[in-house]
């Protein structure tokens, strides 16, 4: 068995799917973000402002920012609702329309009657986007949100922005937890960049993809052809009946994680090639591998359902 990311046709781009301006809280104007992402070369990004009426609800038409090498997918990040914790849902939401109808969101603050999360991720979702769950650690998002929350295509495993401002950086708990309940989700890592503090080239994704074009971009985030790094190279990933073998760039783990405590890590020293074995893993229908460099930076590939 091996992950589709690794045997569609074309080549991997890079892009970040989690991006602000100053359309809404970031520090940079839309244009001199594309040209700092496109001048660190990456292929593609999505500007994702807040979608709130005090920045009279913005989805950023960055369509004059592209060329022949750099492009960019349309996108916000939804806000409407509660969670449990009182405080407002942050969905994000990639290759969002633009003429995507506005939710009674005039705030960070929650509102009585709003449409819920949820609500407006299936909205967005049934529009044609790709729908990620933001930030969990950062949210505090309970397990009950993340239920409730059935549109999603990902997680955010990563969040650099999170993770340089608050710690709280990760996503892999609640992802977990909902693999094993059966949830099918792939995973990303972004910056959440607002250029106010070092947010930003941190995390993306390397998307698979016969051309970087917006549409073939969208289609295959949404068949997960794709992993996410913090800058680590997944080059291939093939599973056996008895073992992971994963080639990538040189790492000192290569781990693989599966249900409840079934985890396994192999260690050395500049790994370019890894076979993990699968003998702990009798109860787990779902695996991921996460490889690991010598100073630190992660790559995550996608959930297999075995």
């Amino acid at each position: 068995m091996v992950l589709s990311a690794f045997q569609a046709p074309g080549r991997f781009y890079r892009g970040n799917l989690h991006t602000h301006s100053t359309l809404s809280d970031g520090a940079l104007d839309p244009d001199e973000v594309c040209r700092r992402y496109r001048a660190e070369g990456y292929d593609f990004i999505a500007l994702t402002d807040h979608f709130i009426g005090m920045f009279d609800y913005p989805i950023a038409d960055t369509r004059p920012y592209r060329t022949d090498t750099f492009t960019t997918l349309i996108g916000a990040e939804l806000h409407s609702g509660a969670m449990e914790n009182g405080d407002l849902w942050h969905i994000l939401a990639v290759g969002l329309p633009e003429e995507f109808n506005a939710p009674n969101a005039p705030g960070f603050l929650p509102e009585e009657g709003q449409e819920t999360g949820p609500q407006i991720a299936r909205r967005a979702l049934e529009a044609g986007a790709f729908i990620a769950i933001a930030h969990p650690h950062w949210s505090g998002l309970t397990l009950a949100d993340a239920r409730s929350l059935d549109a999603a295509h990902a997680v955010e495993i990563y969040n650099h922005g999170c993770a340089v401002g608050a710690d709280r950086g990760g996503g892999g708990h609640v992802l977990d937890l909902l693999l094993s309940e059966g949830r099918d989700l792939t995973v990303i890592a972004t910056d959440d960049a607002h250029f106010t503090e070092p947010d930003h080239f941190g995390g993306w994704v390397m998307v698979k993809a016969e051309a970087n074009d917006p549409v073939l971009l969208l289609a295959a985030l949404k068949r997960g052809d794709f992993y996410a790094t913090q800058g680590p190279e997944i080059r291939d990933v093939e599973m056996t009946k008895a073992e992971i073998i994963v080639d990538c760039t040189a790492v000192t783990t290569v781990i693989v994680q599966g249900h409840g405590q079934a985890a396994h890590a192999v260690h050395g020293t500049s790994m370019t090639r890894a076979a993990v074995p699968l003998n702990r893993f009798y109860n787990s229908d779902w695996l991921r591998v996460t490889v690991v460099d010598a100073a630190g930076k992660r790559a995550w590939t996608n959930p297999i359902r075995r």
